[in-house]
């Protein structure tokens, strides 16, 4: 079956995610407890504040999606598989799937894309080239977020880098029923 961005759109809105397994095939996953960034708790050590101060980045927002998601990829060991990447550009096209990207003198350094459905938003990746190019490009998708009027941040799995964030974790429970009302309102990503 092919991960067509049908199938992607609706695996997300039963709170279910896309990882390869070692062997590449592509499985669905949802997970107890699940793991939130709440915009009011996103921890900004006192370093990343002097990098976002300075400016030391550009950020820009869905401008090169596609070198994103390859870069999230380009790791020793990934669950982002081509699969997973051309179900990824599908859901992009459709203006379903987004990137936040962090730029170096006009090279992209750093990165993260995700899903955007009614006011959640699930993040599925990240990746850094640079010291701390990946955090702030987090802080300006909560950011974003947060001006739009989404309520829902949703991390999946959590990790010690999410929890140096500020992401905590919620009973499946209670992800289903956040994400049953933040898919119920219309919200813009850009």
């Amino acid at each position: 079956m092919r991960l067509s961005p049908e199938l992607l759109e609706l695996a997300y809105r039963q709170g279910a995610f896309p990882m390869a397994d070692e062997s590449g095939k592509v499985r669905f996953y949802r997970c107890d407890p699940r793991a939130v960034l709440e915009f009011g708790d996103l921890h900004v050590s006192k370093s990343l504040a002097r990098v976002l101060r300075k400016g030391v980045y550009e950020v820009r927002v869905d401008e090169d999606f596609e070198a994103v998601i390859r870069g999230c990829a380009d790791r020793p060991e990934t669950w982002i598989g081509e699969e997973i990447i051309e179900g990824f550009l599908g859901l992009y096209e459709r203006g379903l799937a987004h990137s936040v990207e962090a730029y170096r003198e006009g090279e992209l350094v750093g990165g993260l894309y995700g899903v955007a459905l009614g006011g959640a938003f699930m993040g599925e990746s990240m990746f850094s080239r640079m010291p701390d190019a990946s955090k702030v490009c987090l802080v300006h998708l909560v950011e974003r977020l947060e001006e739009r009027g989404y309520v829902l941040l949703d991390c999946q799995i959590q990790n010690d880098h999410l929890a140096r964030m500020g992401a905590t974790e919620i009973p499946e429970a209670e992800y289903m029923r956040r994400l049953e009302e933040a898919l119920g309102l219309r919200r813009s990503f850009v």
